[in-house]
């Protein structure tokens, strides 16, 4: 298991030469499925940021994410990264904000979301948005 603070500005490097892309900036998940689909990495430029999918990730290390291909993304999706929205509850009660999330490196499904109230299985997930992540009540 892994966090997304574990990831984080790690180096991002190619597979087969080695080659630096950047940094981890943020995930994108699918909160329905309960999955990472993809890596979004800062690059070396300003404003330079290149979207992987998660299958394009081969292992993820203490020092760096080795990637199979830079081929990014196509079509890149929004960015739809959980990390300080606000946890909803699908009655409407607020359950604090998205600190953290776990989740496994190789298949990218998410254990739970570290909220500032406690943890949430991501069995719960029913969708994120631009403002919120929505979870099941209960």
């Amino acid at each position: 298991m892994t966090f997304f603070s574990e990831l984080r500005g790690l180096s991002v490097l190619t597979l087969n030469d080695a080659a630096e892309l950047g940094e981890v900036r943020s995930l994108t998940v699918d909160a329905a499925s309960g999955t990472v689909t993809h890596l979004r990495v800062r690059g070396r430029r300003p404003r330079r940021e290149t979207v992987l999918p998660w299958a394009a990730v081969h292992a993820v290390g203490p020092d760096a994410v080795l990637v199979r291909s830079a081929a990014p993304a196509d079509p890149a999706p929004p960015p739809h990264d959980p990390v300080d929205r606000r946890v909803l509850t699908d009655t409407g009660d607020e359950r604090g904000t998205v600190r953290d999330l776990s989740f496994d490196p190789g298949t990218g499904r998410v254990r739970s979301v570290v909220t500032t109230l406690g943890e949430i299985p991501a069995g719960r997930l029913l969708g994120l948005g631009d403002h919120a992540l929505v979870v099941r009540a209960g």
